[in-house]
């Protein structure tokens, strides 16, 4: 059996070297170390070797980098009293590692939470239509309302994204038949807006061809032609009296002078 002595020994020994061991810490690039001493807050040190004081000093650890973080959804009830789910996902990360350890305790949880209250009370003040068409405004404004509330933790809210917003099944045919009318609406619009276009171009027409008469008649002649060219049994049409007068004066004037030059023979 080993001495007492020896056994003591190797104890203390042991002791020693976790004593020492725990003096070093080693930062990553990323890292930095909040350092209590006698809990009371002495300095940010980092990245790298630094030093501690055992059982007099102690450090946190903060991750600077850039953090990921899934808004679970939301039931949000819009201004148009439509019930919708909302998801987002949040990119932030600790710009002052101080306050991020000091003034709140679990500063993921408390960004989390602040980042669901903040979705339902400003999408709450929109409208269904809004959410759906407007995502980039409204993501603008939840990543300007989260930065703000969230920089006395020394935390820095890169972006918000709106990713889902569902709507129950009802609604969805609701929103497609809205859809339907609207399109069926500006089709609508759209052709009363041609035919008062050529109603007006009928009527420049008209005006043109009633400076000229003998163009309405060569208007009707061409028509005709038109409908000639289909390939159908019997076509009916009206003819027009001035083109009968025409021809009538024309047939008299030729009895007229046949009847002058018979009167002058004799």
């Amino acid at each position: 059996m080993l001495p007492l002595d020896l056994i003591a020994y190797g104890v203390i020994a042991v002791i020693i070297a976790a004593f020492f061991i725990s003096m070093f810490r080693i930062l990553r690039e990323y890292e930095r170390g909040v350092v209590f001493t006698l809990g009371r807050f002495s300095g940010v040190k980092g990245p790298g070797f630094i030093i501690l004081i055992p059982l007099v000093q102690q450090m946190v650890r903060v991750d600077l980098r850039t953090i990921v973080l899934d808004v679970p959804s939301q039931d949000v009830i819009s201004r148009d009293n439509v019930s919708v789910k909302v998801n987002a996902v949040l990119y932030f990360r600790v710009v002052d590692p101080e306050r991020a350890v000091i003034q709140v305790e679990e500063f993921r949880d408390a960004t989390s939470q602040l980042a669901q209250t903040t979705l339902r009370s400003v999408l709450g003040k929109h409208e269904l239509d809004e959410m759906l068409a407007e995502r980039d405004k409204l993501n603008d404004d939840l990543q300007a309302i989260l930065d703000a509330q969230t920089d006395a933790w020394g935390i820095k809210v890169a972006n918000v994204e709106i990713k889902h917003v569902d709507i129950d099944e009802s609604m969805v045919r609701a929103i497609a038949r809205q859809a339907e009318a609207e399109r069926n609406r500006r089709a609508r619009i759209i052709n009363s807006e041609g035919e008062e276009q050529a109603a007006e171009k009928l009527v420049e027409a008209a005006a043109q061809l009633a400076k000229v008469p003998e163009a309405m008649q060569l208007r009707y002649l061409s028509t005709l032609f038109d409908i000639s060219s289909d390939k159908t049994s019997t076509i009916v049409f009206p003819m027009p009296v001035n083109l009968f007068r025409e021809f009538l004066g024309q047939g008299a004037q030729t009895d007229d002078q046949q009847s002058d030059k018979a009167a002058e023979r004799t």
